[in-house]
Order: C-alpha cells, then sequence, then structure tokens
C-alpha cells in the first residue's frame, strides 16, 4: 500500500495510530508521542464537541494547535461512541433516520448529531481523515437490526459525501488542501450484508473505508472470516481501517488481509494497568504471517518483579528500557507513582511501533 499524503504529513501503513480520544494520549504529551514514532492520532468528535466543545476548539486554533500535535490526525464520526451510550443506557438518547439524538454526559442538554453535522464538526476542527457517520451495532444483534442499520449508514453515507463535498466549495480549499473522506461498512456478523454496504458505498465514491462495528465476537475473538470477506469486498488501491482492532496479534492478522490504518485506545490502556507487551524473541527473526505465538504480555504488578533488575525487554530500546528497571517500574505501580503510567505507555507504544515496522516488510 502507497504511503498517505495528508494535509500535516504522510502516513506510511501499516500504521497503529493512538487513540487520542479527547485530544490527548493519557499521561503522555506530543513530544512523548513523536519520541516512540507516533505518526498520527484518532480523536473523537462525539467527546470533543461535548468538551471541551466545538466553540472552544474553534478558539484555540482547531485540533492541531489546540494539542500541539503536528503530525496527522484522523476524527471519528462519533457514531460508535453515540451507540455504545444508547445500547447501555437507552434513556440517554435514541437513533432515527435524522441522526443521533443525545443527553449530553456533562450538561444534560440534548442535542442532535446528524451525517451532515458530524462532517462539517470534523472539516472545522481541521481533520486530515474525515469518517462518515454510521449506525454500529453489535454483532449477535438480530438480522432485521443489522438491515436497518445498513440501510441507514448507507443513507447517512451518502448525505456525508454531499456535505463534504459542500463544505469543499464553500471554503474554496482545492484538492491539495482538502481531507480524505472515508466510508464505514457496517453488517454485524452478515457476510451479505457486508458485501452489500461495500459495493453501495464504492458506488458513491470514498477515498478509503472503514471496517465498522464489533471487530470481535461474543468470546472476544476476532471475527477474522468477516473481516477478511469486507477487506476483499474493497479493490487492494483503497485504504482500509480497522476501527477499534489494537490488540498486536489481531493486528498482524489483519494486515495478512490487506487493511492498513489500525486504531485503538487497548495498547495504552494495558499499559496503565501494568501489562506490558514484549516479543518473545527478537523481532527480525519472525514471521508475522505465519507464526502466531510471538507475543509476551509482562504484568508488571506481579511480586516476581520485585527484585528484577533488567528492562522489560532485550529487544526493545524506548527510553523505558533503556533507563528503567522492572523492579523500578514494579515498585512505581506499587507506589501509584503518576510517572508509572507514563513509562509504561511509552514502553507499549514504542513496541507497536516496533511491530508496524516489522509488518511493512
Amino acid at each position: 500500500m502507497s504511503p498517505l499524503a495528508l494535509n500535516h504529513g504522510v502516513i506510511t501503513p501499516p500504521v497503529f495510530l493512538p487513540d487520542a480520544t479527547r485530544g490527548v494520549v493519557r499521561s503522555l504529551d506530543m513530544a512523548d508521542l513523536e519520541q516512540c514514532g507516533v505518526q498520527g492520532l484518532v480523536m473523537n468528535v462525539f467527546h470533543l464537541m461535548q468538551k471541551p466543545g466545538t466553540s472552544t476548539v474553534q478558539a484555540l486554533g482547531g485540533l492541531h494547535a489546540m494539542t500541539g500535535w503536528s503530525g496527522p490526525i484522523i476524527t471519528d464520526s462519533g457514531g460508535f461512541q453515540a451507540y455504545s451510550l444508547i445500547h447501555q443506557q437507552p434513556k440517554h438518547g435514541s437513533i432515527t433516520d435524522k441522526g443521533l439524538s443525545i443527553k449530553s454526559e456533562h450538561t444534560g442538554r440534548r442535542f442532535l448529531l446528524t451525517p451532515e453535522k458530524s462532517i462539517q464538526l470534523q472539516m472545522t476542527y481541521g481533520a486530515d481523515i474525515v469518517m462518515c457517520l454510521d449506525e454500529c451495532t453489535h454483532v449477535d444483534a438480530p438480522p432485521e437490526d443489522q438491515i436497518k442499520a445498513v440501510d441507514r449508514t448507507i443513507r447517512w453515507a451518502a448525505r456525508c459525501k454531499i456535505e463534504f463535498e459542500h463544505q469543499i466549495d464553500q471554503r474554496g480549499w482545492n484538492p491539495d488542501r482538502q481531507p480524505l473522506l472515508f466510508g464505514v461498512i457496517q453488517g454485524g456478523g452478515e457476510i451479505e450484508l457486508r458485501k452489500r454496504c461495500a459495493e453501495a458505498l464504492l458506488e458513491i465514491g470514498f477515498d478509503g473505508f472503514g471496517y465498522g462495528g464489533w471487530p470481535l465476537d461474543g468470546k472476544g475473538a476476532l471475527l477474522k472470516d468477516m473481516l477478511a470477506a469486507t477487506r476483499d469486498y474493497i479493490p487492494s488501491t483503497y485504504p482500509m481501517h480497522a476501527l477499534g482492532v489494537g490488540h498486536p496479534q489481531s493486528i498482524a492478522a489483519c494486515v495478512n488481509m490487506g487493511y492498513t490504518l489500525f486504531d485503538s485506545a487497548l495498547p495504552t490502556r494495558d499499559a496503565r494497568r501494568g501489562r506490558l507487551y514484549t516479543f518473545n524473541r527478537a523481532p527480525e527473526t519472525i514471521s508475522y504471517r505465519s507464526e502466531t505465538n510471538w507475543l509476551h504480555m509482562l504484568y508488571i504488578e506481579d511480586r516476581k518483579h520485585i527484585k528484577q533488575n533488567r528492562p522489560i525487554s532485550p529487544y526493545c530500546d524506548c527510553y523505558t528500557c533503556t533507563h528503567y528497571s522492572i523492579g523500578y517500574l514494579h515498585h512505581l505501580f506499587a507506589c501509584r507513582e503518576m510517572v508509572s503510567a507514563r513509562l509504561a505507555t511509552l514502553h507499549n507504544l514504542w513496541f507497536m511501533n516496533t511491530l508496524m515496522k516489522k509488518l511493512r516488510v
């Protein structure tokens, strides 16, 4: 897959993009992210429109100026987050053909997130890749719910494309300045629905596509057949984003299918909870296309680490591994020191960047 040239830099796929949902990767600043080799970030319009709010983002110069991040930013439309909130607490909102009606978690005020509004916000924020608003479903949802969601996702995608082109014209942006627009393929666990959604989105026309919905089954296993089939419905010339896929072994499997972009809060959340990623041997000796047992999870809070005077991994040259021992990190976690989250997150993101480099070979 060719590099993606975006307004704020070039992304070389396959690439893992950390979730900076509210404009920040927890425990790190932007210099930390650059040190880890992060190529881009994913931020979420659903959360940002509520806090700090669109007027604040604009007053602070857009997402790049506000956060101090100079590289590419992908903005998630907010469909998944809104669906999750409504699914867990139906009293907080509803989904209609107009859009997503949501009660704000912060102010209690209700607002309507339409396909048009989502596009307007993402372009106002200065995103490099803009995602269409879609209706998410759980993979185990009844067929009638899946059909309804796919139909609505296709209609919303068409409205997003119209609004996107309207915004480009209104702002007078030439092709060199405008962001990319991605459609999101829904269909739950139904192969034929995934195919129908993919074909409809291809007909509308987008710069790239995302695999939408839950990428895992009820037991937490990756939906490999569904992901592979959906990738096959889209020509290989288009970039394909496996939305929400962040487990290292899942990413390796999806790269083998042809996916190019990945995002998730999993590696950084695991780090803050003391779950550190390591290769079980030198990463350059691993065949990621055929092997599956190359990932080792080190639980830093285990008592066996108290006196271990060695780095997290002998194959890692991240800041944490070159400066601190496992025993000291165990001590920091035991004391609940804030720096423990930073050092652990630096390591996991360095691991993810190393993994992506090996998967490009």
